[in-house]
Order: structure tokens, then C-alpha cells, then sequence
């Protein structure tokens, strides 16, 4: 319970003699403290501050959903709670094993009691009760009683879940349910001790496994973005997927239940082009050539290398989405060429006054352009493409765009301003540094407006305060993420090979002196969203950055000020006698208290849990559902891109439900009325 303040230089020498121990986790931690407090933006000094934070972090990272650990292991950890940065300037790294042993232990007792339910009839219309509770209201178990009538309780409603999942007829269910259930139970059954075991053994051994989230428990508590990295790690965070390479261009992952999920969509990929597939949809299992891989108990290693095997061009996807509904979803391989799909311009048109339209996924980059540019330069070739069919207005749709390179941000702001400040970058010696646009002129000099939303975050919040402080732009939409640090990946040390570290270094603010951190970008004109407010800003992660001010050292030039005034009287006219919009207040209530508030409690029985199911698909498609606008927009491709889809018969079809999308997005359609309003004034 140290309450010492030392200064950074003292702390590291303290730890001089502890970097010399032979133990591999002592001469990560040391050097890993050393290299936060010589490199990270706001290094936090070691007292009981810091122990109570790491301790919490350290227990949420090694049992997130509080599924192994019990109250009594608790009473023996939470002494850690303020002696942590004690056992560290002490020179103690022995106090992390009890906390794998305690951890392994516990697993191996659930997978011994899991082997026994193999035998045991279970109660499928027993008193056991169900229901939907938010993380927030997790408790650890009491005893080891609890526990394993917990993963009886887990057991029954998986066979019934996935039985349903197989089946939705209830009777049918019902009249073979004895049969069915006596062939499912032990799948189930193996494949939650398949999860257990794969969790036990992993990489390099299960100790180095919770040494490593202690690493990162330290870093995530300097901030949320800093965090440890393997060897492997840093391999997978860096490489991308080639562009020259066949893949059908999902990303996928093991989530805790054991589940194959979808991690990410590749931009331009063959599944980012047919739209049904989303990250975090689970796959239940992969058809190819006749050939069918069950995704029961399987490593997502071995997901990955059915998916690239170089016999299947063409696979059907058994895709489970959130809602409970099931899909089967045929892709073909593709090359993934961001730069030929990822970035495609559309015409918005009414009454002979036409707009441009771009939808920036990422700041992504491409090595193999010329100067290594990416969405820059694919940005540029579309704005070419829409200037042919003259715009008048264009609209850069970056919602759900997380961020990406700085640089390629840095780039796109150049080409709506003739040179400037774009943003002031600060270390952490309190210096700081003036990005500037360098080029000379513009590429496009007429009425901008971009469209943000929560999940709009880093260089994506960069450009678009960047062109709002300029009033180059007028921003709508919902209040972005609110994240405007900056990382870098470096070795542990350098002198040996412990890993790598991902830290952050720097933070940008606007030209103007102000910072988005922890704030975001507030729109010029404000849409509500069913989005709003589910606790996914950077103000909501407890460690969070502050907002800060920095000095401005070049004052820029802002173009002269837009009417937002008027713009935001003539949309909320618009927009608040329209169903669709005022539909959107209700759903976002709705998505909320299915989030954040506990279910009502239901029975343990197929009955039971199939109408829980159906609530919940009813509940999700009436939040989800894309009502019609009543009067859309005409949204065309333009000549240049007609001319490809000509030779291209695949693309043209999906390029038309494409564009119906495109019609009835009510932002869209009222992005266009606005910047039509700023044409008018403009």
C-alpha cells in the first residue's frame, strides 16, 4: 500500500536490479514499465490508485463473464487490491501464479463436472429459470454448488437452443425430443470441455497466458488503447489479408462459448460486397464441394485453412445472427482489391440538382500505389468520376468508419482546403507540432457534408473536424466516438525479444486548439440514431485520456461561415413530421432497455425458450427494419462505372440491391436535402 509519488526517473532505477532476475514475466514487466514511462503520453505512477485499477482490470481480463472464479477464491485475490504496486517496487513478480493455479483449477473442476452430466438426466421443465442479464450485473459464484448447476442450466438450454436452431418446428421437437436430445447432449457437452481445454492450453502455456494479461491489465490502465503484444500478436495486428490473394474476405475468430464467429469483413471482399454477413455473426458450419465442416468443437485455426483451401472457389455459410435467425449465404473468392472496390461514387438527384455520394469505410492504405496511398487516392479517381457528372454538392459518408492511417486523413483534408494547418499533434513532453496541408489548391470546391455517427472514430473524426473548423463542411449526424490519440507498435525491449507493446504516444487536436477526446465531433445538424447513447464512446472506458487544449502556434484560415442556423430549421421541419424519424426515438428506447436492463425471468423448457427466441428475433427486426422512404431519391451509378458493370453481370445485380439500399437510407436521402439547402446558399 505504497502512497510514495516517485518521479519517473527514480522509478526506473528502482527497478534496475529487478530487470535482472531470470524470470521471462520480472524482464517483461520491468521493461514494460520502462517503456511506458519513457514513451506513453501520460504514464501513471505506481500507488494504490494504480493497484486497485490493475487488480480489477487484471481479474475482468482473465474472467470477463465471471464464470470460473468463486466468492471464496475472491476473499483470498481482493488482498491484491491495494498491494500490487507494492509487490512491484518490492521486486515480487511471484504473486501472478496463484491467480493461474486458482484459474486452472477451477476450469479443470468445471470440465470434470461437465464429463458427469454425459450421464445424468437433466430436467428440461424444471424449476431453473432463465433470463437476459446486462454485464453490469454479473456476480461470481458462490460455491461450487452454484457453479455446476449453473453448467447444468447452460447445458439444457444449449441443446434446446440448438436443437431449435435446427428445427423450428416445436412439435416436431417435442415428439422426437427424448431421441434428439440423447444424440445432441454429448456434442454439447464436448464441445464446451473443447472450449474449457482450449483454453487451458494455450500458446506457449497457460501461465505465460495470464502473466501476459497482467501486462496488459497495466497497460489498459494507463489507457484502453494501450495494450501487450506476442510475437504472434503483432503478426496478426499488422499483416491484412493481400490484395493479390483469393479469399472469400472474412476474418474469423473462437468467442468464449466456443462459437466460430465472424471478426471482420474485408473491405471490397466478396462477403463485404454481399452485405449479409456482419461481424459477430457466428457461423455454424462451411459447405464446399459436398464437403461440410461442422463448426462443433473446431479451432478457428482449422476454420481458417478449410476457407483457404485452394480446391474451394465457391462455399455456403450456415450464418447464425444476432436475432437467432439462420442463413445460408453462397460466396464466391475474390481477389480484394480495396482500391477497385471499396470507394465507388453515386449520383443523388431530384429535380435536376445532382449530388455526389462516397461511402469511406476505413482509412485504409495500399502499399502497392503509387506513394503508398490508399483511400486517398481511390477517393480521388471516384471525385474525378462524380465532377464528370456534374455535382453540385457531394456527401462523404463516413458512419461506422473507425479510423485508420493519419496520413491518408491528411491527404483527403488537402483536397478540400488550399493549404493550412490540419492539426496540432502533442508528445508527452508537453511539446507539440502543426500538421499542415502543403499542396496548393483544391480538388473540389463545392458544397461538402459529411455524415457521422457514434461509431465514427480516430482519422475519420480527424478529417471531419478538421473540414468543420475550416467551414469547409457542414457535419451531420449523432455525436462521434470521441478518440483522438494516436499509437505505435515498438519492441518491449530492445535489447531482448519479450514481445511488443502497442502504446499511446501522442494526441491530436483540432486547428483550433481543442481536442475531440473523450468528446467527439458534435454535427453541425443533429439526426437521432438508434445508436445514441449505448455507452460505445471513449468517455465510457474508465481510463480514458482527458480532454485537453493545445496552443496554436499557426492560426488557419476558415472559409466564411455556413448558415447552420438555417440548414438545422429547414431539416428539423423536414425531419419532424416524417414517421420514419420519429420512429427512430422509440427504437433507440427500445435497443437500450434490451441492452441495458434485465430481462423478465422465464422457465428452463423448449416451449419456454422458443418463445424468448421469437420475442427477441421480433424485437430486433422492429428496431432493425429499414421502413421505406416516402419519397426517395433517384440514386444512379455514374457512366464511368455503368461501363464496368456492363461486362460484369454478378456485379451489376449486386450492384442494384445495392443501390436500393442506398434509396431508402433516410440519412442519405436527408443529407441530400441539406446539402441541397446549402447549394441554394451556398
Amino acid at each position: 500500500m505504497a502512497k510514495q509519488t516517485f518521479a519517473v526517473l527514480l522509478f526506473i532505477i528502482s527497478f534496475s536490479a529487478f530487470s535482472q532476475q531470470n524470470d521471462a514475466f520480472c524482464d517483461k514487466l520491468v521493461a514494460l514499465q520502462k517503456q511506458v514511462f519513457e514513451n506513453h503520453y501520460e504514464p501513471k505512477i505506481l500507488n494504490d490508485s494504480l493497484s486497485k485499477g490493475v487488480y480489477h482490470l487484471f481479474l475482468d481480463l482473465l474472467d470477463e463473464d465471471k464464470e470460473y472464479f468463486l466468492e471464496e477464491d475472491l476473499s483470498t485475490l481482493n488482498k491484491d487490491e491495494l498491494e500490487i504496486d507494492d509487490y512491484l517496487l518490492n521486486q515480487n513478480c511471484a504473486f501472478v501464479t496463484k491467480y493461474s493455479d486458482i484459474l486452472q483449477k477451477r476450469i479443470n473442476q468445471s470440465i470434470a463436472y461437465l464429463e458427469t452430466l454425459k450421464s445424468k438426466d437433466l430436467n428440461y421443465n424444471s424449476h431453473y429459470s432463465l433470463r437476459y442479464t446486462p454485464e453490469e450485473y454479473y456476480t461470481y459464484f458462490k460455491d461450487e454448488a452454484e457453479l455446476n448447476n449453473a453448467l447444468e442450466k447452460k447445458i439444457a438450454y444449449k441443446v434446446i437452443s440448438r436443437l431449435l436452431d435446427q428445427n423450428e418446428d416445436l412439435e416436431e421437437i417435442t415428439s422426437k425430443f427424448d431421441t434428439l436430445e440423447k444424440e445432441l447432449k454429448p456434442k454439447i457437452i464436448d464441445n464446451e470441455i473443447c472450449v474449457l481445454t482450449e483454453f487451458l492450453n494455450k500458446t506457449n502455456g497457460f501461465d505465460n497466458y495470464v502473466n501476459n494479461q497482467f501486462l496488459n491489465a497495466y497497460l489498459n490502465y494507463q489507457d484502453p488503447h494501450s495494450i501487450f503484444l506476442s510475437n504472434t500478436d503483432k503478426t496478426i495486428f499488422e499483416d491484412g489479408l493481400s490484395s493479390n490473394q483469393l479469399s472469400f474476405g472474412l476474418i474469423t475468430d473462437k468467442n468464449d462459448d466456443g462459437q466460430i464467429t465472424v471478426a471482420h469483413v474485408i473491405p471490397g471482399s466478396s462477403a463485404f460486397i454481399n452485405g449479409n454477413i456482419e461481424a459477430d455473426d457466428v457461423i455454424l458450419s462451411l459447405t464446399a464441394n459436398n464437403n461440410t465442416l461442422e463448426t462443433f468443437c473446431v479451432s478457428n485455426k482449422d476454420v481458417q485453412a478449410y476457407m483457404t483451401n485452394e480446391s474451394y472457389d465457391e462455399m455456403t455459410f450456415k450464418i447464425k445472427k444476432s436475432n437467432g435467425g439462420t442463413f445460408d449465404i453462397k460466396l464466391k473468392k475474390s481477389k480484394i482489391k480495396v482500391e477497385d472496390n471499396a470507394i465507388i461514387g453515386y449520383v443523388l438527384s431530384q429535380e435536376e440538382t445532382n449530388v455526389g455520394y462516397i461511402q469511406i469505410p476505413s482509412f485504409y492504405t495500399n502499399e502497392e500505389s503509387p506513394n503508398g496511398r490508399g483511400v486517398s487516392l481511390d477517393f480521388a479517381k471516384e471525385l474525378y468520376k462524380l465532377q464528370k457528372e456534374n455535382i453540385e454538392g457531394l456527401v462523404i459518408d463516413l458512419r461506422f468508419n473507425g479510423g485508420g492511417s493519419m496520413q491518408e486523413a491528411i491527404e483527403l483534408c488537402g483536397m478540400f482546403i488550399d493549404r493550412g494547418p490540419v492539426s496540432i499533434i502533442k508528445y508527452k513532453n508537453g511539446q507539440s507540432y502543426t500538421l499542415k496541408d502543403t499542396k496548393r489548391g483544391t480538388l473540389y470546391s463545392k458544397p461538402l457534408l459529411i455524415l457521422v455517427n457514434s461509431y465514427s472514430a480516430s482519422a475519420s473524426e480527424f478529417f471531419a473536424s478538421t473540414m468543420q473548423d475550416y467551414n469547409r463542411a457542414v457535419i451531420v449526424g449523432s455525436k462521434t466516438h470521441g478518440k483522438s490519440t494516436a499509437q505505435t507498435i515498438m519492441p518491449v525491449s530492445i535489447k531482448e525479444d519479450l514481445g511488443f507493446c502497442k502504446i499511446t504516444v501522442e494526441t491530436f487536436f483540432r486547428v483550433t486548439g481543442k481536442s475531440l477526446q473523450a468528446q467527439g465531433v458534435i454535427p453541425d445538424v443533429k439526426l437521432p440514431s438508434i445508436y445514441d447513447d449505448l455507452k460505445s464512446y471513449e468517455s465510457n472506458y474508465q481510463f480514458a485520456i482527458k480532454n485537453q487544449t493545445a496552443t496554436v502556434k499557426l492560426p488557419h484560415k476558415p472559409f466564411a461561415a455556413i448558415d447552420v442556423k438555417t440548414l438545422v430549421e429547414k431539416s428539423k421541419s423536414r425531419t419532424e413530421n416524417q414517421l420514419v424519424f420519429n420512429s427512430i426515438l422509440d427504437k433507440n428506447s427500445k435497443l437500450k432497455q434490451s441492452i441495458f436492463e434485465k430481462g423478465e425471468p422465464y422457465k428452463l423448457s423448449l416451449k419456454a425458450i422458443d418463445n424468448s427466441r421469437k420475442q427477441k428475433i421480433n424485437l430486433i427486426d422492429s428496431i432493425f427494419k429499414t421502413n421505406k422512404v416516402p419519397f426517395p431519391l433517384l440514386i444512379t451509378n455514374t457512366e464511368a462505372t455503368e461501363e464496368v458493370l456492363t461486362f460484369n453481370p454478378e456485379d451489376k445485380s449486386e450492384n442494384e440491391d445495392y443501390l436500393e439500399e442506398l434509396t431508402n437510407d433516410i440519412y442519405i436521402n436527408e443529407s441530400y436535402y441539406i446539402i441541397k439547402d446549402l447549394i441554394n446558399n451556398f
